[in-house]
């Protein structure tokens, strides 16, 4: 009846055990967005500071909770007279001073250790209005040390940010993000 009951217990128990909720907290000084957006005379680059940033997961659950904040005040593409027409007429800083990124599920396995390759499908606010977006992430653990890149696509244009053309100088209506995020996993 001993075993019996230990075994019982031992699959009851199993479940809570084998839970592996994460917490992965990102270092804004070590993490950074990147964009790229062509235009008709140059290919713009620009980066972002990242304000905060923590994702909560398990990897027995494909469920995914936090946020990622960036500063949309942040940009800076070299050139002070463009960013500061993207501060206050595209991004439009002083009602939306944040841009953020709520995951909510994930597809694929992460690794307890080394690289892992997944697609998390959640919510990019812009301008207040957030937009479904799914982003596909590598993953690189090593102990409680992660990284974290990925490569997407905004269509700003088509989610209500405005194009900043004008005469003969013609901007694409996407602009493409690198995410770069380094950080500590905690249990």
């Amino acid at each position: 009846m001993k075993v019996f009951s230990s075994l019982v217990l031992a699959v009851i128990l199993a479940p809570a055990a084998l839970a592996q909720d994460q917490t992965f907290i990102v270092n804004p000084d070590a993490s950074e967005v990147k964009i790229t957006l062509k235009t008709t005379h140059e290919l713009v680059s620009g980066t972002f500071h990242i304000q905060s940033g923590s994702i909560e997961f398990d990897r027995n659950d494909l469920r995914m909770s936090g946020s990622m904040v960036v500063l949309a005040g942040s940009g800076k593409t070299g050139n002070n007279s463009r960013d500061k027409k993207m501060n206050k007429d595209i991004l439009k800083i002083d009602q939306y001073p944040t841009v953020s990124f709520t995951p909510r599920t994930y597809t694929g396995i992460i690794a307890p250790s080394g690289d892992s390759t997944i697609q998390v499908s959640g919510g990019l606010t812009l301008l207040g209005n957030p937009h479904d977006l799914t982003v596909p992430m590598q993953i690189h653990l090593d102990g409680s040390k992660a990284t974290v890149k990925a490569h997407f696509i905004v269509p700003y244009v088509q989610w209500g940010l405005k194009n900043p053309s004008f005469m003969f100088w013609k901007v694409n209506d996407s602009v493409a993000i690198n995410l770069n995020l380094v950080g500590q996993i905690s249990n």
